[in-house]
């Protein structure tokens, strides 16, 4: 039986593996390569930590302190798609098979089974069948009443072959994938206390969006936790893209509320209006956040303001590209998300909306809506909200609330 050298050459890292970014073209592939390291990077860093990083083909290998909290930093980082702690050995068979059984005795006893999942880099050598049948058979001569399950194991160890040498590993903490954060340039995003504008935020972070948020305060129309919900989630939404600091822009929309209740507005068409509403403001302050469209959480049919008809009619008011990652999600789907992300509070308070009318209508007629809407000269009420705007700073999930000025 041959059995475990004393002293096997290892070294303990982090491996980060991301997958898309293998589908660019080689220049558009080294410029994302490079976001996806600045962001982890700054991920570290925010946690105090300090590494040092190499990216051989497909992996981005991470040494440092603390190996377990930098794999769980890193594994939430845009871009990745799993993080693993590994041994680094040499190429040699020997090595790794030691790698591999100090492994798996920590994890081992008789009468469980197991499997080893080996890939190498070249086409030289053992091929990586040959390479997980030694690899296994060794485990299996120093680990009595052990068998092998290729398809359902209690245990697997993962081995890698590479031009620099070995990895060998037990455990793949997924991440979220998409694309490295920046890439893509900036959006604007509607942010509310709800559960699907957080999500459709998160979703635009994962697609590599750096965000704005807005949040429209209404005031005396809306719950009395409304705002502080919607603050929460844009702090939970921070610890997303750590190391960069993530506005969040408060307008008031309190004076459209009033305007409808002066003019009598009919309640079924208050909802579009609204939507609307937010369009108009979040035009206007575009070009001050450098954002390229505009994201709202609507959902197809999931109330009334979001049936097929009614999103046309809002988005006539749109002067600018608006995007809706959840429109085809389930609310289920959505809760799921957001139960993952981390912005999905069972017993968020009083977040009601005091102007939302029993029976809404369900297809507004749009001329009907800007006859309403020049009536209550809606152009500057957009124009005011955007007036006297607070900024709120959420960085690493700490908020930071700025001026109340206006920014230039």
């Amino acid at each position: 039986m041959p059995k475990a050298r004393d002293h096997p050459a290892q070294e303990t890292l982090v491996m980060a593996r991301y997958g898309e970014l293998f589908l660019k073209s080689e220049p558009v592939k080294r410029h994302f390569i490079g976001m996806l390291l600045r962001n982890i990077r700054k991920t570290v860093g925010a946690a105090g930590i300090e590494c040092r990083y190499e990216t051989p083909r497909g992996r981005i290998l991470i040494y440092g302190g603390e190996p377990e909290k930098v794999a769980g930093i890193v594994s939430r980082v845009f871009g990745i798609i799993d993080v693993s702690t590994c041994h680094r050995t040499s190429a040699d068979l020997e090595d790794l098979k030691e790698a591999a059984l100090s492994r798996a005795k920590k994890h081992l006893s008789a009468g469980m089974s197991f499997a080893v999942r080996a890939k190498r880099q070249y086409k030289t050598g053992l091929t990586s069948q040959e390479l997980g049948t030694e690899i296994g058979s060794f485990i299996y001569d120093n680990i009595p009443g052990l068998s092998v399950d290729l398809d359902d194991p209690d245990y697997e160890v993962f081995v890698e072959v590479r031009d620099f040498g070995g990895l060998v590993y037990d455990k793949r903490i997924a991440g979220p994938g998409g694309l490295p954060w920046g890439t893509q340039g900036r959006v604007l995003v509607l942010l509310s206390a709800g559960i699907d504008s957080p999500v459709a935020s998160w979703l635009s972070m994962k697609r590599g969006c750096e965000i704005t948020h807005l949040y429209l305060d209404a005031g005396r129309w809306a719950g009395t936790d409304v705002t502080a919900a919607a603050i929460e989630n844009h702090r939970r939404l921070s610890l997303w893209c750590s190391g960069n600091p993530v506005p969040l822009v408060i307008a008031d929309s309190e004076p459209l509320f009033d305007a409808m209740s002066r003019q009598k507005v009919q309640p079924r068409y208050r909802c579009v209006i609204c939507k609307r509403f937010m369009l108009r403001a979040a035009a206007r302050l575009m070009a001050h956040e450098g954002a390229l469209a505009v994201v709202t959480g609507e959902n197809l049919g999931q109330v009334a303001s979001q049936t097929l008809a009614n999103l046309g009619v809002v988005a006539e008011a749109a002067t600018v590209p608006v995007l809706r990652p959840l429109i085809t999600y389930d609310k289920e789907e959505t809760i799921i998300v957001a139960r993952r992300i981390g912005t999905f509070d069972a017993k968020p308070g009083d977040l009601a909306c005091r102007a939302v009318p029993k029976m809404p209508a369900t297809s507004a007629v749009l001329e009907e809506v800007k006859e309403i809407e020049q009536r209550m000269e809606i152009e500057d009420l957009a124009a005011a909200a955007c007036d006297g705007l607070r900024f709120v700073t959420a960085l690493d999930g700490t908020i930071t609330e700025d001026s109340a000025a206006p920014r230039e």
